[in-house]
């Protein structure tokens, strides 16, 4: 599988930022794509998925009703739009990938380890 990915930056307390990636090379219908970041001290945490094989979503609880996953099918690309940044949203944001021969769900997606990812965005939050 193969990334593309964009966005990430330094912003205030309270500000957005929108990341996105694409990626290619699936051989399954059925997969996810998405963001888990790390931090300093954090384990790695699944921030939000999209299957495009139903449409179904994931989002971690720290991030639900701040953060925003949408696609476009055309160009296999999912954007995560990130509203309300808190100081504890600092970290590097990584593509991932996760892919299975059958269904499963989002959740199982979402949650490590992943299949692929790319080479991270780091993501700053100022107070």
């Amino acid at each position: 599988v193969q990334f593309e990915e964009s966005g990430g930056g330094l912003v205030q307390a309270g500000g957005s930022l929108t990341l996105s990636c694409a990626a290619s090379g699936f051989t399954s219908a059925y997969y996810a794509i998405g963001w888990f970041r790390e931090a300093p001290g954090k384990d790695q945490e699944g921030v939000s998925c999209l299957s495009f094989s139903d449409g179904t979503t994931y989002y971690a609880d720290s991030v639900k009703g701040r953060f925003t996953i949408s696609r476009d099918n055309a160009k296999n690309t999912v954007h995560l739009q990130m509203n309300d940044l808190k100081p504890e949203d600092s970290a590097v944001y990584y593509c991932l990938a996760d892919e299975w021969t059958n269904p499963v769900s989002i959740a199982t997606m979402c949650r490590p380890p992943y299949d692929w990812w790319g080479q991270g965005t780091q993501v700053t939050v100022s107070s």
